[in-house]
């Protein structure tokens, strides 16, 4: 028989994030801490969950438009005018989507030929390189530097840029670093991108969880909403993780093609979750807030504890993740999980999963109660101080 297998589909590495998951979930240990999953903690707030319920009571249990609920894709519309300040046409710029996952997939299988190229900064959510690979485009890595507090800049993006580059993936705020882009990054990475004629897939799923200036899309730059797809979701602002709904925001002529794909592999989002958004949406600003505020408080503990611990640690204004370095230690960020896990039963993500240069760091999320955290922080703070004298360095 032949090799049933396509080649670049096995060269892909499985994620790192879900390795030490499987992990906690075999050792089925209740002791065990994991400070790794990047979800919500919150349970979706009841006004949007009763009116998921409503709808199925209701019986819109039916298909909707594979661009989805026309009613969901103008409250997005308002939303993005409200909080981005940018205007997008409800028929014909936004689809809804199975999760913002699906969203990175599909504008990337629409806009790129084969042997075009995507630059993605790196550290980054582990989708956006193999979606790149399975699109038939070719990754085009830009190692981001913990001196520029993760950010992108200018000049390390024309480095990258050749005459093949089609597509910058803008990730932030960012996962696994909590890095976010100000103002004037944007400004200058938009001015490239106009300049060199490249397209601009952002992600926004984190844009809601900042904790300094309100978050800015690069959309809402003159000349930039023309070449961008926008994507974000329901999943982190709203605690809907497992109701897996996001939404994709381009050009008529990108949107469609996108819309086609979507509609021969997925059909449409699922029906109860668009109708439970709608409410997300019109009702949902404070819930948001209330969350925003206390991982607001999550994220200062951590940062001071580890801190405290002696390990240097950037202060991220994004997203729900601290990202400390363990260089010091003389471990490599899988070997420092592998024995976190071992001695202490909490568990971290290796910054290796989200790029080679992740590594000496880990993610460590702060999406669990404060109770959590501390006891976590406890055994970890102990793990360091024994990993220290053994090696000598205390």
């Amino acid at each position: 028989m032949r090799n049933p297998l396509a080649k670049r589909t096995v060269g892909i590495r499985p994620s790192g994030i879900r390795k030490f998951f499987d992990i906690v979930a075999d050792m089925n240990d209740p002791e065990v801490i994991s400070l790794g999953v990047g979800e919500p903690d919150f349970d979706t707030p009841w006004h949007i969950r009763e009116e998921g319920i409503y709808s199925l009571e209701r019986g819109r249990t039916f298909y909707t438009s594979n661009s989805g609920l026309k009613e969901l894709r103008t409250e997005i519309s308002k939303y993005l005018e409200r909080k981005c300040h940018v205007q997008y046409d409800a028929d014909q710029e936004i689809m809804i989507t199975v999760g913002g996952s699906e969203a990175i997939d599909i504008g990337l299988r629409a806009v790129l030929n084969p042997g075009e190229e995507v630059i993605i900064p790196q550290p980054s959510y582990v989708s956006y390189e193999p979606c790149t690979v399975l699109a038939y485009g070719v990754p085009v890595i830009i190692n981001l530097q913990e001196k520029n507090e993760f950010r992108l800049t200018k000049e390390e993006l024309l480095a990258a840029i050749t005459p093949k580059t089609k597509v910058l993936i803008l990730p932030f705020p960012n996962n696994p670093t909590g890095a976010v882009l100000r103002q004037q990054d944007l400004e200058d990475i938009a001015k490239v991108c106009i300049e060199k004629d490249i397209l601009v897939m952002t992600d926004e799923i984190y844009s809601e969880l900042t904790y300094g200036e309100a978050h800015r899309s690069i959309a809402a730059i003159p000349g930039m909403k023309e070449r961008t797809i926008l994507i974000n979701g329901f999943s982190k602002a709203y605690a809907m993780t497992g109701w897996r709904l996001g939404y994709a925001c381009a050009p008529h002529n990108i949107l469609a093609q996108m819309v086609k794909i979507h509609q021969f592999a997925i059909m449409c989002a699922p029906t109860t979750s668009q109708y439970a958004a709608v409410d997300a949406l019109k009702n949902g600003d404070r819930d948001v807030e209330e969350m925003r505020t206390a991982y607001n408080q999550r994220r200062r503990f951590l940062i001071h504890t580890f801190r405290k611990m002696g390990l240097e640690c950037f202060e991220p204004f994004g997203a729900f993740y601290v990202f400390p370095s363990i260089k010091e230690l003389g471990m490599t960020s899988e070997e420092f999980a592998t024995e976190l896990l071992k001695r202490e039963k909490v568990a971290v993500v290796p910054g290796t999963a989200f790029g080679d240069c992740g590594e000496g760091f880990l993610r460590i999320s702060y999406a669990y109660s404060l109770e959590e955290l501390k006891q976590a922080t406890d055994r970890i703070a102990r793990f360091v101080e024994e990993i220290r004298k053994e090696k000598g360095l205390v």
